[in-house]
C-alpha cells in the first residue's frame, strides 16, 4: 500500500523554527535575504540572456524565409508571365477552336512557328520544366510536347477545380511529374515533385477551348528549401492547402531530430495563423523553434523548424555558473555570518544562565552584564524584576496570616450552610416516614438549588449544571402547580460541558412558569417549556421556548430594543413579555437586560438574548455565546 506524502503546515513549521536558538534563527534570516535577491538577480539575467538567443534565432531565420519569399515572387513572376505571353499569341487561340482539320502545310508553318515560340520562351526561362497547352478540339493534331488533348488529363486530380474557376489561375503541388504521352518519353522522370499554373483558356470569353498548364519543379521554385545548406539542426519544409509536404529528402535533420512529418503539421495547424510569425513547440523534451510565412497566391506554408537543444545547452551552461557563483557567495557569507552571530550574542547567553538560576528558584544573587544596546537594557530590567521578586515574596508572607482569618470565616458561613441542608435532610426523612412522596421529592429539589445558589465559587458552570437547576425548580414549580409545568431538554451530549454563566438561564424558565400560564379560562392549557441547543460557527445557540400567550411583533420589537439598550430603565424581566401594561410587584430574578449584559460583559457584545414571539402561539429567547467546552476547550 503506497504511502501518502506528509504535508507540512505552515504552523508546524513555525513552530519547529521558534524551537531554534536565536544564533541559528539569525543564521537562517541571513540566508534568506542573501539568497533571495541574489536568486532573483541571476533568474533576471538568466531569462535576459534566453530572450536574446530567441530574438537573435528567430530574426536569423526570419531573414531566411524572407529571402526564399524574394525567390518565390520571382518564380511566380515567371510563371505567371510565360503563361500569358504563351496565349497572348493569336494564332495559338485559332488553332485551338478552329473548326476543321488542319492540312500538312498549315501544321508545318504552326509548329515552324507558334509551337517554336513557345518552346524557346520555355526555354529561355531554365526555371521552367513545361508549357502545355490541352484542347478539347478533336479537329486538331497533337504538337508534342506543347499541344495535346484533354483527354490526357481528365483523370488528373485538379482537372474539374481548374474548370470550375472560370478562367482564373490554380496553383497546384504535385509530388510527381508525369508525361502525359508516356510512350513518346518512355523513360521521363517522374517521380519529382512540382508546382503547376493552371487556368481556363476561354475564346471568345466564355466559351471553353482548353486548359493552359506551366509547370515548374519544386527544386527550381524553392532554392530556400531543396538546396539551402545542410545541417543537422534546421530543415525548411513547404506544406500546400491540401496538407501535403514537400522537403529535402537528402536533409539529415529529421533522423538526427526524432521528428516526423506528423509533428511538424501538428505544430503548424496549432501555432500559426496566416501571415508570418513564428511558434515554439516540443518532441520527446527537446524545444524546436518554428518560422513561417503563408504564400497567399499558392495557398502554402513554407515553415523553418530549428532544434534548440543546442542553443538551450549553451544557455544552461552559462546558468550552472551563475548557480556555482551563488553557492561559494552564500557559503562563504554564511560562515562569517555563523560566527559574527555567536559573538554578538555571548552576553545574551549569559544572561539567559541567570534567568535559568532563578526558574529554578535561586532568587539570592545579583550580577552585572557592561555594555549598552538592548541586551544591556534587558539585563538592567532583569536586576529590577529580580528585586520586586523578592520584595513580593516578603509582603507574602505578611499577608498569609491575614488569610487565615478569611478561612476561619468561610469555614463558619460553610458550617452554616451544612447546618441548613442537614435540616432540610431531616425533614425529607420525615416525608417519607410518613409516606408523602411529593413532598419529600420537593424537599429534594429544594436542597439541590440552594446547594446551587449559596455555592457561588465561580461566575462560569456547565451547560448540565445549569440544566439541573432548572429541573430541580420545575419540580418544585409542579408541586405548587398540579403538575401542568412540562420540561423538554433535547440537548446533545457532546454540549453538556459547554461553559454557562450561573443563572444564566434559570431566570429565563421561571419568567416562562410564572406569565406562561395566564391563559383565558376558556384557553387554559398545560405550559410546554422546550430547551434546544446547537452550534453555529464559533457559537453556541441556546433557545428556550415556550407555548405561552405570546405577544405582537411591534412588541417583541420594543422588548428586543429596549433589552439591548445601554442606560438604565427598560424591560428587566420576561414577565413584560406577556403583560407589558402590569407593573412588576413580585419576583426579584435576574431579568433579561440583567441576563443580557452580564453576558456581553463577560463574552463581548456579539452575544447576548434575542426574543421572538408570536401572540397566542410561543416566545422564544435565543441565547448565543460562545462555543467552549470545559473538559476539552475550544473547538
Amino acid at each position: 500500500m503506497l504511502k501518502r506524502p506528509r504535508i507540512i503546515s505552515r504552523e508546524t513549521i513555525i513552530y519547529k523554527l521558534e524551537q531554534l536558538s536565536l544564533q541559528k534563527r539569525l543564521f537562517i534570516s541571513y540566508i534568506l535575504i542573501l539568497l533571495l535577491p541574489s536568486l532573483l538577480i541571476s533568474l533576471y539575467i538568466f531569462q535576459e540572456l534566453n530572450d536574446n538567443y530567441m530574438k537573435d534565432i528567430v530574426k536569423k531565420y526570419e531573414n531566411t524565409l524572407e529571402i526564399e519569399r524574394v525567390n518565390m515572387n520571382n518564380n511566380i513572376e515567371t510563371m505567371e508571365r510565360a503563361a500569358q505571353l504563351s496565349i497572348s499569341d493569336k494564332e495559338v487561340l485559332y488553332y485551338l477552336e478552329r473548326t476543321s482539320e488542319p492540312n500538312a502545310t498549315e501544321l508545318i508553318e504552326f509548329d515552324t512557328t507558334v509551337v517554336s515560340n513557345i518552346l524557346r520562351l520555355q526555354f529561355n526561362n531554365p526555371n521552367i520544366e513545361h508549357i502545355r497547352l490541352f484542347s478539347n478540339n478533336k479537329r486538331i493534331n497533337e504538337l508534342w510536347p506543347v499541344i495535346m488533348l484533354e483527354r490526357r488529363i481528365q483523370g488528373d486530380p485538379w482537372y474539374e477545380k481548374v474548370n470550375s474557376l472560370d478562367g482564373q489561375e490554380l496553383w497546384y503541388f504535385d509530388r510527381m511529374d508525369r508525361e502525359p504521352i508516356r510512350s513518346l518519353v518512355p523513360d521521363a522522370k517522374e517521380y519529382r515533385p512540382k508546382l503547376s499554373l493552371l487556368r481556363e483558356i476561354e475564346y471568345p470569353a466564355g466559351r471553353h477551348v482548353g486548359i493552359m498548364q506551366v509547370d515548374m519543379l519544386l527544386t527550381n521554385f524553392f532554392q530556400g528549401v531543396f538546396h539551402g545548406t545542410d545541417t543537422s539542426q534546421s530543415e525548411m519544409f513547404v506544406i500546400d492547402g491540401e496538407g501535403k509536404m514537400f522537403r529535402n529528402d537528402a536533409s539529415p535533420f529529421l533522423a538526427t531530430t526524432g521528428l516526423e512529418e506528423t509533428d511538424i503539421r501538428s505544430a503548424l495547424i496549432q501555432h500559426v495563423t496566416q501571415g508570418t510569425g513564428h511558434f515554439l513547440f516540443n518532441h520527446d523534451k527537446t524545444p524546436f523553434l518554428g518560422n513561417y510565412m503563408y504564400i497567399e497566391k499558392l495557398d502554402a506554408y513554407v515553415v523553418n523548424v530549428v532544434s534548440l537543444k543546442n542553443v538551450f545547452a549553451d544557455i544552461n551552461k552559462t546558468r550552472n555558473k551563475l548557480i556555482m557563483v551563488n553557492v561559494i557567495l552564500l557559503a562563504i557569507l554564511s560562515v562569517s555570518t555563523y560566527f559574527l552571530n555567536a559573538l554578538i550574542l555571548k552576553k545574551l547567553h549569559t544572561l539567559a544562565h541567570f534567568m535559568k538560576r532563578v526558574r529554578q528558584g535561586d532568587f539570592n544573587f545579583d550580577f552585572t552584564i557592561r555594555g549598552g544596546g538592548e541586551v544591556g537594557e534587558l539585563a538592567h530590567h532583569f536586576r529590577k524584576m529580580l528585586k520586586k521578586i523578592n520584595s513580593l515574596i516578603a509582603e507574602a508572607v505578611t499577608k498569609q496570616a491575614a488569610s487565615k482569618e478569611a478561612e476561619l470565616r468561610t469555614l463558619k458561613n460553610q458550617i452554616d450552610a451544612h447546618f441548613l441542608y442537614n435540616t432540610l435532610e431531616n425533614i425529607k426523612m420525615l416525608a417519607e416516614i410518613e409516606n408523602q412522596p411529593v413532598i419529600s421529592d420537593a424537599l429534594t429539589s429544594l436542597g439541590g438549588m440552594m446547594r446551587y445558589n449559596l455555592k457561588w465559587t465561580s461566575e462560569y458552570v456547565r451547560l448540565k449544571d445549569e440544566l439541573g437547576h432548572i429541573t430541580n425548580y420545575i419540580a418544585i414549580m409542579n408541586v405548587r402547580f398540579d403538575h401542568k409545568v412540562s420540561l423538554q431538554i433535547n440537548i446533545p451530549p457532546d454540549y453538556l460541558d459547554q461553559e454557562l454563566l450561573k443563572m444564566s438561564l434559570q431566570p429565563i424558565v421561571e419568567n416562562s412558569v410564572k406569565h406562561g400560564m395566564k391563559f383565558k379560562p376558556s384557553e387554559a392549557r398545560n405550559v410546554v417549556i422546550s430547551i434546544k441547543a446547537e452550534v453555529v460557527n464559533s457559537s453556541i445557540v441556546i433557545a428556550i421556548e415556550d407555548n405561552g400567550i405570546g405577544m405582537t411583533a411591534e412588541m417583541a420589537e420594543e422588548l428586543n430594543r429596549k433589552i439591548s439598550q445601554e442606560e438604565a430603565g427598560g424591560l428587566t424581566d420576561k414577565r413584560d413579555i406577556y403583560a407589558q401594561q402590569e407593573k412588576q410587584t413580585e419576583g426579584s430574578g435576574i431579568g433579561l437586560r440583567n441576563v443580557h449584559q452580564r453576558i456581553q460583559l463577560f463574552y463581548g457584545t456579539e452575544y447576548g438574548l434575542f426574543v421572538e414571539s408570536r401572540e397566542g402561539a410561543y416566545t422564544r429567547v435565543i441565547m448565543r455565546v460562545p462555543y467552549f467546552i470545559l473538559s476539552g476547550g475550544v473547538t
